[in-house]
């Protein structure tokens, strides 16, 4: 296995690990366990814990990104669709991830050396929903995608851990394809 398949195993195991058992979960020692390596694998490519979690945020905005990118929505309504596909993803076989990236994103929040990989996570989600808003006409792209991006934060979070998150079912995606259109009428109207 290549230096970047085996970096992409240890991130991944790193983010199953998290998203299953939190935090307290993640030592090199279960990473190694967990993605069948060698003892000493996970530390040899992340010195540290701090290493292991940016590895963490720079894996799940990669692969965040990567929903996206296989989508240039050209219209309002396509950029709803694609967006209500991408929630739905998230919510159902992608929850995993937005899980543990709410956890590591609490974890950044106490520890500030932990700040820029989340800074730089965020960057990349804004320029993406930048680009696409700059696209449909929107006046102010970055603010409009600051907007967009917290709104998408709120539905997830509210679906995957609020209150009544485990009483109610997930929205299918032809509501999620609804809610982002609102989401993107707002957007772009200011």
């Amino acid at each position: 296995m290549s230096t970047p398949d085996r970096r992409i195993l240890i991130a991944d195991t790193a983010i199953t690990t998290v998203a299953t058992v939190g935090l307290r979960g993640l030592t090199h020692r279960a990473i190694d366990a967990a993605a069948a390596l060698p003892p000493g694998s996970t530390s040899y490519y992340f010195r540290t814990r701090t290493a292991l979690i940016s590895a963490c945020y720079a894996r799940i905005a990669e692969l965040d990104l990567e929903d996206f990118e296989s989508s240039r929505p050209v219209s309002r309504e396509a950029a709803a669709a694609v967006l209500g596909k991408v929630l739905c993803r998230w919510l159902t076989t992608g929850r995993e991830r937005q899980l543990a990236r709410y956890e590591l994103t609490l974890e950044a929040a106490r520890t500030p050396e932990l700040e820029p990989a989340l800074h730089r996570a965020g960057l990349a989600a804004r320029a993406r929903a930048a680009a696409m808003l700059e696209a449909l006409g929107a006046a102010r792209p970055a603010e409009a995608a600051d907007l967009l991006v917290a709104w998408t934060e709120g539905v997830l979070y509210d679906r995957l851990v609020g209150a009544t998150a485990r009483t109610r079912p997930v929205p299918g995606p032809a509501q999620l394809t609804t809610i982002a259109r609102r989401m993107l009428d707002a957007a772009l109207a200011g």
